[in-house]
Order: C-alpha cells, then sequence, then structure tokens
C-alpha cells in the first residue's frame, strides 16, 4: 500500500497535497481504489461549485460498487480533473498523480489540522 508521507487524509480514504497558494489537491487513496477494483466513471463537479469538509462532492463507479467521494475541506473548486471523463482507469494507474480529481480554494488552511498524518492513515486502514 502506498501512503506518501506529505499528504494528510481523510477515515474515507481521501488525500489532499495543498501548495504554497492555498489550493488542495484531492484524489482517493492507493488503498480505496484497490478496494474498489477497476474503475469505470467519475462523476465530479463543475468549476466554481462550494464543497464542505466531509460531505459528499461527486461519485466513483469501479465494477464492483459505487462510493460517494467526500471533500476533505470547505472551499470552492477551482479546478475538476476532466481527463477523468475518458480514461477514468488513471484513478487505478496513478492514484497520486494523473487520477486527482479536484482541485479546491481552501476557505481556512488550518483545517488540514483535523486530517490524518500519513502514519495516522495507516494505522486506520491497517
Amino acid at each position: 500500500m502506498n501512503v506518501p508521507q506529505e499528504l494528510r487524509y481523510t477515515e474515507e480514504h481521501e488525500w489532499i497535497s495543498v501548495d504554497d497558494q492555498g489550493v488542495g489537491t484531492i484524489g482517493i487513496t492507493d488503498y480505496a481504489q484497490g478496494e474498489l477494483g477497476d474503475v469505470v466513471f467519475v462523476e465530479l463537479p463543475e468549476q466554481g461549485r462550494r464543497v464542505a469538509a466531509k460531505e459528499a462532492f461527486g461519485t466513483i463507479e469501479a465494477v464492483k460498487a459505487v462510493s460517494e467521494l467526500y471533500s476533505p475541506v470547505d472551499g470552492e473548486v477551482v479546478e475538476v480533473n476532466r481527463g477523468l471523463d475518458e480514461k477514468p482507469e488513471l484513478v487505478n494507474a496513478e492514484p497520486y498523480g494523473g487520477g486527482w480529481m479536484i482541485r479546491v480554494k481552501l476557505d481556512r488552511p488550518d483545517e488540514l489540522g483535523s486530517l490524518l498524518s500519513a502514519s495516522d492513515y495507516e494505522k486506520h486502514v491497517g
């Protein structure tokens, strides 16, 4: 299981990486994509939509199941990975790279402190 140390995580298996401009890139973890199996469709919000921490912002559909995607933070969607429309399998191949889902301008960067560290996430799924 790949759990990059520099990311923050949710108990619902999303990850976030925040740049120095206060924009967070969000996706699902390697563990989550492995549990789902082959991803066939990802429904994501439109740019400009507001998201709230712990609330669903979209869905991910795999051969085995459909799951909701939860935002780790409050903010505004500033970019959506439209590459997943054509190639949803990127979520399986590159969960921390090309399989990212949305970018959000954080309302409150201090929210990151309430998320799981890599070691806490490993314990959570362990």
